[in-house]
């Protein structure tokens, strides 16, 4: 790994909320390792405090050059083997350029006006990675939307659950700063000990949009034609689905809200039989 460039936090999946890759079928984890590795990197960088924002975009922008032209930069080799990786299974580049917009963003952008401007930063941090599953898998592009219901609803479900660690940590702040104001609090509501009321009340009104995201995300697994990702799917989705309502019930400010290794092990189960064809 060379740490020129590469800034690496020490997370890796088991900090995620479920381990995506121990879902599929092993003949396909090392593509979904490849991947999740790239993003892994390209996500420290712009995650790290004692980058410049200017010196971010540039390192991101290497990733990005990595990616169109290729590179024998070991600086760069994550990219480089996306770069292999999807030509190989035919992937559109997107998938991980995406990523790399979304990561410029967060470099320089660190408030969200409304639910749309929020939205259009998961369209490319959480939407492309639902994608490049389908695609990896083969399965009908069709189902773009309700893959991007779900990841979106994922993404905003972890800004809800990080929502304090991203503003005393980064000053960054993905729950529209404009709703804050409209019950009469700020952003420094987050650092407090505990959610107040008004700010209790704007994570609702958060967990509202994730709800209407999940109304189109409950057909992914309907759609899909392998049989194991129509389960995993269905597995994603439930847990989805109990995040939510752990974050309604449980307050994010005073503690993270996530699930412990038994309710995912439950909701594996429980994916599994629901979806047993």
């Amino acid at each position: 790994m060379n740490n020129i460039v590469e800034t690496p936090s020490g997370k890796g999946a088991q900090d995620e909320n479920f381990p995506v890759a121990q879902l599929f079928p092993s003949t396909l984890r090392p593509a979904i390792t490849c991947y999740y590795a790239f993003a892994r990197a390209i996500d420290d960088v712009a995650d790290n405090p004692k980058l410049s924002a200017e010196e971010k975009i540039r390192r991101l922008d290497g990733f990005d050059q990595s990616l169109i032209n290729g590179t024998d930069d070991p600086a760069y080799v994550k990219g480089a083997a996306v770069r292999t990786l999807f030509a190989q299974k035919n992937i559109p580049l997107a998938h991980a350029r995406d990523l790399i917009i979304a990561f410029k963003q967060d470099a320089t952008k660190l408030r969200y006006k409304d639910w749309n401007d929020l939205i259009g930063y998961c369209l490319n941090s959480a939407s492309p990675v639902g994608r490049f599953l389908l695609d990896l898998h083969q399965e009908d592009r069709a189902a773009y939307p309700q893959s991007d219901a779900l990841c979106n609803a994922l993404q905003i479900i972890n800004h809800l659950q990080d929502c304090k660690a991203d503003y005393t940590g980064m000053n960054r702040v993905y729950i529209p700063e404009p709703w804050l104001h409209e019950v009469g609090i700020d952003v420094s509501a987050l650092a407090a000990d505990k959610a107040n009321n008004n700010l209790r009340f704007v994570m609702n009104r958060c967990l509202d949009g994730v709800e209407q995201l999940m109304i189109v995300a409950r057909e992914l697994p309907h759609l899909m034609k392998n049989p194991q990702l129509a389960r995993n799917c269905q597995v994603i989705v439930m847990i989805a689905d109990k995040l939510a309502i752990k974050l309604r019930r449980e307050d994010p400010v005073a503690g993270r809200v996530q699930l412990n290794k038994f309710q995912f092990l439950t909701f594996l189960l429980r994916g599994f039989i629901k979806m047993s064809w």
